[in-house]
């Protein structure tokens, strides 16, 4: 088995629990006290990975550590984009797990509804920084802490905002899209040893993305045809496949999920 891979060993540095299996990997997923990162921290620690959690509350990732497993689980707070938060996570992962094998870039923010015309050109400096620039800046610090010479994989989490038109949080789709380019430079650069893809969700039942269906939420279902808005283990899912040996030929790609929707985009 590969870096890359999953195996049932025990890994550098991590000490195992009697009767639970144990990959021997360890994970970095950014905005995970809640939501979409803590479904895919949910799903790592499901199949035997350490994992790191980071968000900006920190009594809300001690509970979700807890919740999670404290013997499996640690949580860093701070700002994502704050470079000296960046530094610090990936540092604690070493310094716990001896070792960073995972990166999954979630965290995120959409601070402003309404259309890009009037869109204030500071929220949208603040959208960049946080769901793009900090992306960008744990990708360089778990690259060069373990994964150009051990191999890994890093999954970022986009939208579909970010392949479509995406009316009234048009900041947030451009980040996105950044989002998604991001991930084709660093997968170019980073191969082949540290595989990079993206996952392009649709709406998700969290209170990140309540706005869109809150009231209405049988309305906004029936636009899908799987009939229901996504849950955070339906990404959870799909990142645990994305950074799995099954998932080794795969990098640069971004995978939708989005319950159907993008069906409904042909000629009717």
């Amino acid at each position: 088995m590969t870096d890359n891979g999953i195996d049932n060993g025990i890994g550098d540095g991590i000490g195992g629990d009697a009767g639970r299996v144990d990959s021997g990997k360890v994970a970095l997923v950014t905005g995970a006290s809640r939501g979409i990162g803590y479904g895919i921290a949910e799903a790592l620690v499901a199949r035997g990975d350490r994992v790191v959690i980071t968000g900006r509350n920190e009594e809300a990732l001690k509970e979700a550590a807890e919740r999670l497993g404290a013997d499996r689980v640690i949580g860093v707070a701070g700002k994502a984009h704050d470079e000296a938060h960046q530094a610090l996570a990936v540092e604690r992962a070493m310094e716990v797990f001896g070792r960073v094998d995972f990166l999954v870039n979630n965290a995120g923010t959409n601070p402003v509804f309404g259309p890009i015309a009037d869109l204030d050109l500071g929220v949208a400096r603040k959208v960049f920084e946080t769901n793009v620039i900090s992306a960008l800046g744990f990708a360089q610090r778990t690259w060069h802490a373990w994964q150009k010479d051990h191999g890994g994989a890093i999954v970022n989490i986009a939208s579909i905002a970010g392949v479509s038109a995406s009316p009234f949080i048009g900041a947030y789709g451009m980040s996105k899209a950044a989002m998604i380019n991001l991930t084709l430079q660093l997968a170019h650069e980073m191969a082949p040893g540290v595989r990079v893809n993206a996952i392009a969700p649709a709406v998700v039942r969290t209170k990140f993305a309540q706005a869109l269906y809150e009231g209405r939420e049988q309305e906004a279902a029936a636009a899908y045809p799987l009939g229901r808005l996504g849950v955070p283990e339906d990404i959870g899912g799909a990142a645990a496949f994305l950074t799995s040996a099954q998932a080794e030929w795969i990098t640069g790609q971004t995978l939708v999920v989005d319950g159907g929707m993008f069906l409904n985009a042909g000629v009717h």
